[in-house]
């Protein structure tokens, strides 16, 4: 079965008929977990002699597909599924025009991997059920058939009904500030005017209530959490606006939060109009905000200018990365953006040498991902990988006043297209075509390459320093001697350094003791602290000193927490941990229903659990 040219993990074949709007008529039902409704897709023959349409789906139940205008019924098969989904093939009329419609009736089913549905005592009010997606990266197709390739890019817009008490959101604008109710429903209407990859439609159904937080911004949440979410993302549209300095104009008018749930399984997902976050980001300090940095850098660094597929997701979260940490040191300071930088190297270390290996072809910036599901090649490799090149790209130009004029011209130049890393290249070398320095760039190595990246930023470190030396005391210190510290040792110390101060001791050989890692928390507090990933951390150094006491705060974690950077690395130590192995096999078995289809996947594989 002949997989898309351009894309290895999608069917459609945009090169032959290619959607441009999408018309989204659903209705959320609460009771049978499930979207029903009917999607029309406006359509245009990229080729007159086309006699089929190909699309991807997964785990859908059609009940009708018929030509708009005239209601005829259009034959149509779905072939056997496989690991990213299924082809749906539709046979055109000879008579189908150039551009023509398509309704397709049908529902989602209980195999749907792009929703999560939470019953009611699940979320924080405890009184009414929520819902909400996660459609990158090919889960789209679960949730409506489309074609689910980072190729096609389309408008769309959307009717949907939910029972009262519930608000919905989509990832665009609304045309209405609030629902019309009819009966015992009401109907929320939606219209993105901007293309946009299927990965990007996204929705979130729930008790939620929302916040203004800038002239542009709110803040949506269950009430209990909207204090906290609307100080922590409070400096939103500062972040805005220096984007917008750095990127050029901002072109999806509104930019809101949406706090989630704690089983959403990832930091931010960059839906345009409305971010969805995750809870594991509110801790009252904003020390955590800078992943809204990374999102908002998202609608110019790929949902504006975009992969053509996940082969090329360093074009996304590479330059994402990049430009969050520029953001970062244009409000915090030069040091800042260097400093998250170094948490980011320490991130990348951990994926090349632990999660993988040094050898491994899912290190290379640019893999094979043929009969691969991108979900299996995620990792930190596109994010930091990619913004390292860039960094290097940019030192070898002659430093920020060379590169971000270009990357302004980059966005402008193929804003609302989708492309490859070839084509970067060559509008690279164009733009740079007389600057001697990039003509002896190894190419090769820098996106094919397996292993760490083949250069390293010279980077300031005067606030990771204090760490590292506060780091090699704990290392040196004998917990049978005098105890030199106090409480006051990290008092000066930002959020992030303290992060920074545990990596440096969860990389060390041998790992630190476990008396030392009991009087730590004593004098720091870390297990209190309402910062996750410092607790995420100290957890972790825990279990490498095979400390009992952190085995319960470390299952209490993962049962309430779904977010994959926290949740799979406690998984794997607690089962390279053999005699706390069954505790997370046990832990996994009670826990699974309740976490998000990927989550669920890559934690399974990470305990070997076929």
């Amino acid at each position: 079965m002949a997989l898309s040219p351009g894309d290895p993990s999608s069917y459609s074949r945009p090169d032959q008929v290619k959607t441009t709007h999408i018309n989204l008529e659903w209705d959320i039902d609460f009771d049978k977990n499930g979207l029903a409704g009917t999607c029309t897709y406006f359509m245009t023959k990229m080729n007159p002699s086309v006699t089929e349409v190909l699309m991807d789906v997964n785990h859908l139940d059609i009940s009708s597909i018929k030509l708009e205008g005239t209601g005829e019924d259009l034959t149509y098969s779905i072939d056997e599924t496989v690991d990213y989904g299924s082809r749906l093939k539709i046979q055109l009329r000879p008579s189908c025009l150039m551009e023509f419609k398509i309704v397709i009736e049908y529902s989602t089913t209980s195999k749907c991997t792009a929703l999560q549905w939470l019953l009611p005592q699940q979320t924080a009010s405890g009184s009414h059920p929520y819902m909400f997606s996660q459609c990158q990266a090919i889960h789209a197709r679960s949730m409506l058939p489309c074609q689910d390739t980072p190729q096609v890019k389309a408008t769309y817009s959307a009717s949907v009904t939910a029972p009262k008490g519930i608000t919905v959101l989509m990832s665009a604008p609304r045309k209405h500030e609030s629902g019309e109710v009819i009966g015992d429903k009401v109907k929320f209407c939606f219209d993105q005017k901007v293309p946009i990859m299927s990965y990007l439609i996204a929705i979130a159904a729930g008790n939620i209530k929302s916040r203004k937080i800038g002239p542009r911004s709110h803040v949506w949440s269950e009430e209990m959490f909207l204090d906290e979410a609307a100080a922590d993302f409070a400096d939103t549209e500062d972040m805005l606006k220096t984007a917008e300095d750095l990127c050029g104009p901002y072109v999806w008018g509104i930019y809101d939060i949406l706090v989630l749930p704690p089983s959403f399984p990832y930091g931010g997902m960059e839906n345009p109009c409305v971010t969805f976050a995750t809870p594991t980001l509110l801790s009252g300090d904003k020390a955590n905000a800078s992943v809204i940095a990374h999102e908002i850098a998202h609608s110019w660094t790929g949902n504006l200018v975009t992969n053509s597929n996940f082969e090329h997701f360093w074009l996304n979260e590479g330059f994402t990365v990049f430009t969050e940490c520029k953001i970062k040191g244009r409000l915090q300071g030069e040091p800042m953006r260097h400093f998250a930088a170094i948490l980011n190297w320490a991130d990348l270390l951990e994926t090349v040498n632990e999660q993988f290996n040094p050898e491994h072809k899912f290190t290379k910036l640019v893999p094979d991902l043929t009969g691969v599901d991108p979900d299996d090649a995620f990792s930190s490799v596109p994010y930091v990988k990619g913004s390292t090149f860039l960094w290097f790209l940019e030192d070898k130009v002659g430093g920020a006043e060379k590169f971000e004029p270009f990357l302004k011209a980059y966005y402008e130049k193929f804003k609302y297209q989708s492309i490859s890393t070839d084509t970067f290249k060559a509008f690279f070398l164009e733009y740079f075509a007389s600057c001697e320095a990039v003509k002896d760039i190894d190419w090769a190595t820098w996106l094919y390459g397996v292993g760490m990246p083949p250069w390293k930023p010279n980077f300031d470190t005067s606030l990771s320093a204090p760490c590292y030396e506060m780091a090699a005391k704990w290392l040196a210190w004998k917990p049978d001697t005098e105890c030199p510290f106090t409480a006051d040792d990290i008092k000066e110390f930002l959020p992030d350094q303290i992060v920074e101060f545990l990596n440096k001791l969860m990389a060390s050989t041998p790992s630190l003791s476990q008396a030392a890692v009991q009087k730590m928390d004593e004098l720091y507090k870390f297990s209190s602290s309402k910062n996750t990933e410092i607790i995420f951390r100290y957890i972790r150094l825990g279990l490498a000193a095979r400390y009992d006491v952190c085995i319960a705060p470390a299952v209490d974690l993962v049962s309430k927490v779904g977010r994959m950077k926290f949740v799979r690395p406690i998984y794997r130590d607690l089962y390279s941990w053999p005699e706390k192995r069954q505790v997370a096999l046990d832990t996994f078995a009670a826990n699974k229903d309740k976490m998000m289809a990927i989550s669920r996947d890559m934690v399974a594989k990470d305990l070997h659990i076929k």
